[in-house]
């Protein structure tokens, strides 16, 4: 399915995971890299972690992460094809987001190939490919001919399938984590067509194979509504409590879901409330400190994933470097939080 040109924010989330091309592969002589050094009191912190928790980041390949989870500066290309292993050897990194496949479909192979790099209880959470979730092409140049049409394989079970579930639970296996339907901010009468958003969402999950953990995340706040959650809970899926602008707070979010009544408790915390997306990241770059705390939602946060652990009910956090500053570190100050509220 060929796309023509891509958009500058495309084009960076594939360079976070995608191998480079042979003309961006950096000199071999490069020396090699290896995880840093823990931060004082971190295999402790990590050893007391309930094991229902995973915790972890939208990627690995961010250079300014030297010290924190790299040992050494590394070209954001060596990291994307080398980081994953060293990534997954820190002790709080137990899950992580592959937010390329929203882009372009992953093959089964590709995903054996992330599998075999981790251990056997690391998870990952991966995002559906946009045009499961797309309602509508926008006014955009990477859609080519396809631009502002109508999306023919919106909400379309078969090609979902196809595409997208299988190579995820064929290619991932054990280390399946949420398999993430993202639905970006759209015209709500075009997402419900000729019915409604919830019916046709009902209908799409209900003809998707049975075993994945699926979740939502929406973007539009209006279709946030107690029949969308009703659905969701009806079908076994999972709506994403996401740390974003365009919705209400993860406690509010929670408050309306009730986890408790779900398979597991997603959360994405992805970027800070006061700011857009490219403020957040000219302000945090690169990436290797906090700089706009957010104690509020990093407590709502904790709360959610201490009382999945009582529960024995599986909950995964990703976190964005633009949600504070600097993901690793915000994962830090997560986990010291669950720690103190378990207390």
């Amino acid at each position: 399915m060929a796309r023509a040109g891509k958009r500058p924010a495309e084009d960076e989330q594939l360079y976070l995971f995608a191998p480079p091309s042979s003309s961006e592969v950096p000199d071999k002589r490069t020396q090699q890299v290896n995880p840093a050094p823990l931060l004082p009191d971190v295999e402790a912190l990590a050893t007391s972690l309930p094991e229902t928790i995973r915790l972890g980041t939208s990627s690995w390949s961010f250079p300014g992460w030297e010290g924190l989870i790299y040992d050494r500066p590394a070209p954001q290309a060596t990291l994307s094809r080398e980081g994953l292993p060293l990534y997954s050897q820190h002790p709080l990194l137990r899950t992580v987001g592959v937010d390329r496949t929203y882009y372009r479909p992953m093959t089964t192979a590709q995903f054996a190939d992330y599998a075999a790099q981790v251990p056997e209880t690391f998870r990952f959470l991966v995002k559906a490919h946009e045009y499961c979730t797309l309602a509508g092409f926008g006014d955009h140049p990477r859609y080519g001919t396809r631009r502002g049409q109508p999306n023919r394989l919106f909400l379309d079970p078969h090609y979902a399938t196809q595409e997208v579930v299988g190579p995820f639970t064929d290619g991932l296996k054990d280390k399946a984590g949420p398999l993430l339907f993202q639905f970006s901010p759209q015209d709500d009468a075009r997402l419900a067509g000729s019915g409604s958003f919830v019916e046709r969402l009902y209908q799409f999950l209900d003809r998707l194979p049975r075993g994945p953990l699926y979740a939502v995340e929406l973007r539009n706040s209006t279709l946030f509504t107690p029949e969308y959650i009703d659905a969701l809970s009806a079908i076994g899926a999972c709506h994403c409590l996401n740390g974003h602008p365009s919705m209400p707070s993860v406690r509010e979010q929670a408050a309306l879901v009730q986890p408790e009544r779900g398979r597991a408790v997603v959360v994405r915390w992805m970027q800070a409330r006061h700011l857009s997306y490219q403020a957040a990241k000219q302000k945090y770059a690169p990436f290797n400190r906090i700089v706009d705390a957010d104690p509020t939602s990093r407590a709502a946060i904790a709360e959610l994933c201490l009382a999945s652990s009582v529960r024995q009910q599986p909950s995964y956090v990703i976190v964005n470097n633009k949600a504070e500053g600097c993901a690793p570190l915000s994962i830090v100050q997560l986990a010291q939080q669950i720690g103190e509220t378990k207390k």
